[in-house]
């Protein structure tokens, strides 16, 4: 374990820093959150932490704050193109008006009104385990598909950007009972390749960044969107079309961006729930094979009929058609009358927002 006081490498069941007597604790820099001593990132926030990594196995950029380790300017250059690259959805909000709300305010005064809002912004990317990237004075910029790999990381990011305006609508309406201004934010966002990279600034402090123009053009949705609104790319329509209710907003012009982009707006959630059901909606192949499970399923069928009730549990990877076999058994079920029929899902979910 690596001392966050004097950078000393310690063994990994050490309680105390043997060369400066420092308690050990493996603590995220970015919230504080103490994690287990083998952890490389934060449970809580999804940060790089540098208090678990040894000094022999930190990467030549880790290495440029340690004491004693010396690294050429060309290699120092070097490191810092390092990356990888992924498809990630960004999510920018910020609360609209925030300069002119704050005009007239002490500074305190501002605080105790912004600082609930971003609280919420930022309670409400974690809840659907989006990261922080940055925290500014009236917003956040966040990740949703990186550090932690998510296959539905776009959708994520809307049900935490309508949870976001849900929870902001609420907090208002309370600052407008105490005498003060309407709060209001906006909400862009974007899926795309971005290369993303750990840097260590100082002190412990690792920053966990994406470069590329995905999130550029999520922060110009943001300012494309009308207040109380959120804004999504075409990139990110076509992930997301079906699972929530989008209202095109036509060919803007956006800054930065040579070309007219299509801009749609996120109103609530859509009828779907699972891939299977975009899938039928799109068409099914063919279903062939699985004899074996159809029939084990047919059986079980009738054994529950005729009053012998039946538990089956369908396990496959994803994408090995458990749940298509269960879904084109029912079909074929002779006579469907009587039966009721439940779906859950197989894995734990984030329960989804509440729309205005």
């Amino acid at each position: 374990m690596l001392c966050v006081k004097c950078d000393s490498d310690n063994p990994a069941d050490a309680l105390f820093c043997m060369k400066c007597g420092t308690k050990i604790e493996n603590r995220c820099s970015s919230c504080n959150t103490v994690n287990p001593a083998d952890a490389n990132f934060c449970r809580k926030c999804g940060g790089a932490l540098a208090a678990g990594v040894s000094v022999a196995s930190r990467t030549p950029q880790a290495a440029l704050e340690t004491p004693g380790v010396e690294v050429t300017g060309e290699r120092r250059t070097a490191d810092a193109l390092e990356g990888e690259r992924k498809t990630v959805t960004a999510l920018f909000a910020d609360i609209k008006g925030s300069t002119e709300l704050m005009e007239d305010l002490d500074p305190e005064e501002a605080r105790a009104i912004i600082d609930p809002a971003l609280k919420l912004m930022i309670d409400a990317a974690h809840r659907y385990d989006g990261y922080i990237v940055q925290s500014t004075g009236d917003g956040i910029f966040a990740l949703f598909g990186a550090p932690a790999a998510h296959e539905d990381h776009p959708q994520r990011a809307l049900y935490a950007a309508l949870r976001m305006q849900d929870e902001m609508s609420r907090y208002s309406a309370k600052v407008i009972a105490d005498g003060g201004m309407p709060i209001e934010a906006r909400v862009g966002v974007n899926t795309g390749e971005v290369v993303v990279r750990s840097i260590t600034t100082g002190a412990g402090q690792t920053e966990y960044t994406p470069i590329g123009h995905t999130t550029n053009l999520a922060s110009r949705m943001q300012a494309v969107a009308p207040t109380g609104s959120i804004a999504i790319s075409e990139q990110t329509r076509k992930f997301v079309e079906g699972y929530f209710q989008l209202k095109s907003r036509g060919p803007t012009r956006v800054k930065g961006v040579s070309e007219l982009v299509k801009v749609y707006e996120v109103t609530g959630l859509g009828p779907l729930r699972t891939r299977l059901q975009r899938a039928v909606g799109r068409g099914l192949t063919k279903f062939v094979g699985r004899e074996r499970e159809m029939e084990a399923l047919r059986h079980a069928a009738e054994q529950a009929k005729s009053g012998h009730g039946q538990i089956l549990a369908a396990m496959a990877e994803p994408g090995g058609s458990a749940s298509r076999a269960c879904s084109t058994n029912s079909k074929r079920l002779p006579n469907r009358v009587g039966w009721f029929w439940k779906r859950f899902r197989s894995r734990m979910a984030k329960p989804r927002p509440t729309c205005r």
